[in-house]
């Protein structure tokens, strides 16, 4: 036998696969920025504004009033240095000796001198405010975020665009940041310019018109900037979070050794660099159009501000204006503006940083629709029977059903075993008897309470739950057994279930026992093996002494000894609960009550472990199969 070596048939070998393109469609696809249009910015920012202030105004009330103290009297600072300036220009270019000129104009001088030192003292006050406040939103609105996500009914997860629009939300959260700074620079920029266009008009009525034909350039180039860059996020925004995902997977120490194992580290490299590639193109792609609108806004603008101080030159020469108002005129030009300009500017950034946030608020509108609205009737403490009447579930999108028709009784003290192939049902039907998911037809009653009428928080704490793809938290160990609902100031009970699953030498060697916190890559702590976290996993519902367990393939990475000790102290908890089991290894089921067979989301076969395993139908033929590896 001849064995070849990879490189050697390189040349025959298939190039890498690029990373898949991805693309979202449908309702939650469009881009809401590509039909915005100038006026469509203007008719939202009230609105903006107004959602920005209670916002703020809900998380830090002394921070508003302080924030809007500093931008009016900004403002009246502005409007006073140049009604001053006017008065102590007359007097500069006017008649008579230099010193009787600078005498006259010096409490103009004084006045325009303590407004300017209001005005920084404001301004510094306004960014302390701003200090304030900030983070404070961004925090509210991160926690609303995570909260919404957390309690929306477990099937949102399945629905169509459901992770887009979280996505979406997590760049709004990013921007509320942004938000606060463009609101309090449009508001500083509105009141320096509603300052200065009163002082401007005042000189000469036509002045006014002229500066706002020189700044409205300026703006429509923010918005066909501002559609340009949320086009291209929306563009990018499959792609990002893939990398994201895969940066994680990629990077994770968990999985460093089947990466290097597999000779998965240039392909995955590869991989990042090629869908990195593909985000930077079309980014740079849109950099071209970006500079054709700024050139091409620009050099309009600078045609009517062009135009602009040529009528100021003519008003001057033609003797319209006095030579000092015409000196007045030109500061007066520069800061309004500098105003319109501002004013224009950040609230194309208001109004392009209020779609991230519309995506927020959507999404969170959305996850409160979608939290459990089930009923309010509670469940006892003590469950003694739960039945299942002819209960079907169909996954969103998904053209078979997981569950189909099943009716199910099982009582307090029993063990019931769930078996089948993959895809059988077995863990959908688990979550509908927990009331993770609600039946589409049907009914699940907890003695004789429907959980569809039940305050889903009621039935969860009397429930247990060890999934198969378990959470291993970045927590201390007591909580990751507790899972932060202690049930005593003391340790003893944890330190009871340690025992009882096998785990208290391996605790004892941890640096600070269960203090120590599991996290070992991210926050210095220390990590178990996966047989240990199963162990521990294994330990929560031994904590929690709920009516209901469910354990979804408990003993799927511990050795023999592990799971013995383990399937002892279901059977040895078991008389004061309903436990269910849902397992691939058959020869637990031993311990079982009763087995119940699933089949295409169907119950096929029912019976004790004996009967099954000689009714010669699927259950044996697993059994069987099992026997011959």
């Amino acid at each position: 036998m001849t064995v070849t070596d990879a490189s050697t048939t390189q040349g025959k070998t298939p190039p890498p696969p690029p990373p898949a393109t991805l693309s979202f469609e449908g309702h939650y696809g469009r881009n809401p920025l590509a039909d915005a249009s100038f006026g469509a910015m203007c008719r939202r920012l009230p609105s903006v504004l107004g959602h920005t202030a209670r916002m703020a105004w809900s998380v830090d009330r002394a921070g508003v009033v302080l924030l809007l103290a500093c931008q009016l009297f900004t403002g009246i600072a502005a409007a006073l240095v140049l009604a001053f300036t006017a008065q102590a220009m007359t007097h500069i270019l006017g008649t008579g000796t230099v010193s009787e000129r600078l005498h006259a104009a010096l409490p103009a001088l004084i006045v325009v001198t303590a407004a300017a030192g209001i005005g920084r003292i404001s301004s510094a006050l306004s960014s302390y405010a701003d200090g304030r406040i900030t983070p404070l939103l961004i925090t509210e609105a991160d926690i609303a975020l995570v909260e919404a996500v957390c309690r929306v009914e477990s099937s949102a997860y399945t629905e169509d665009g459901f992770a887009d629009r979280q996505e979406a939300a997590e760049v709004g959260v990013t921007r509320t940041r942004m938000m606060v700074q463009d609101a309090q620079r449009f508001m500083s920029a509105l009141i320096r310019m509603i300052a200065a266009s009163s002082v401007i008009t005042a000189l000469h009525p036509l002045m006014l018109p002229l500066l706002l034909l020189a700044v409205l350039p300026a703006g429509a180039g923010a918005v066909l900037s501002a559609r340009v860059d949320y086009e291209t996020h929306y563009l990018n925004v499959g792609d990002r979070n893939v990398r994201s995902m895969m940066r994680w997977w990629a990077t994770y120490s968990r999985y460093g050794d089947e990466v290097r194992a597999n000779g998965m580290t240039g392909y995955l490299i590869y991989w990042y660099r090629a869908l990195s590639d593909r985000i930077d193109q079309r980014t740079l792609t849109a950099a071209p159009r970006m500079l054709r609108i700024v050139l091409a806004t620009s050099a309009l603008g600078g045609i009517f501000l062009l135009g602009t101080w040529a009528t100021l030159a003519w008003l001057a020469t033609s003797g319209q204006v006095a030579l000092p108002v015409a000196a007045t005129a030109v500061v007066a030009v520069q800061t309004t503006l500098a105003a319109l300009s501002q004013f224009v500017i950040h609230g194309a950034a208001m109004f392009h940083t209020s779609l991230y946030l519309a995506d927020m608020r959507a999404f969170l509108d959305t996850a409160t629709e979608r939290a459990p609205k089930r009923g309010e009737l509670s469940i006892p403490e003590r469950v003694d029977e739960i039945r299942l009447d002819e209960v079907v579930y169909q996954y969103p999108g998904k053209d078979e059903r997981a569950v189909d028709h099943v009716s199910l009784t099982l009582r307090r003290g029993e063990i019931l075993a769930i078996v089948g192939e993959n895809g059988s049902g077995k863990s959908t039907l688990a979550k509908l008897i927990t009331g993770i998911l609600l039946a589409d037809k049907g009914r699940v009653l907890w003695d004789g309470t429907d959980l569809a009428k039940a305050d889903p928080d009621a039935v969860w704490k009397r429930t247990s739950l060890v999934p198969q793809n378990f959470a291993c938290w970045p927590l201390r160990t007591r909580e990751n057994i507790t899972l932060g609902q202690p049930r005593t100031f003391d340790d003893a009970p944890v330190w009871d279930v340690i025992d009882a699953v096998g785990m208290r030498e391996a605790i004892e060697k941890l640096p600070k026992q269960l203090d120590t916190l599991l996290a070992r890559e991210l926050w210095g702590g220390a990590e178990l093996s996966g047989g240990q976290w199963q162990r521990l996993v294994a330990s929560r519902p031994l904590y929690r002494k709920t009516p209901l367990v469910v354990l979804d393939e408990p003993t799927s990475q511990m050795d023999a000894r592990g799971e013995h000790s383990i399937f002892l102290e279901i059977k040895r908890e078991a008389a004061e609960r309903m436990t269910i089991v849902v397992t691939h290894r058959l020869e637990n089921t031993r311990l079982a009550d009763r087995i119940l067979v699933m089949d295409k989301g169907r119950v096929i076969e029912h019976g004790t472990y004996e009967d099954l395993v000689n009714a010669g139908g699927l259950f044996a033929e697993l059994v069987a199969l099992a026997k011959d590896r």
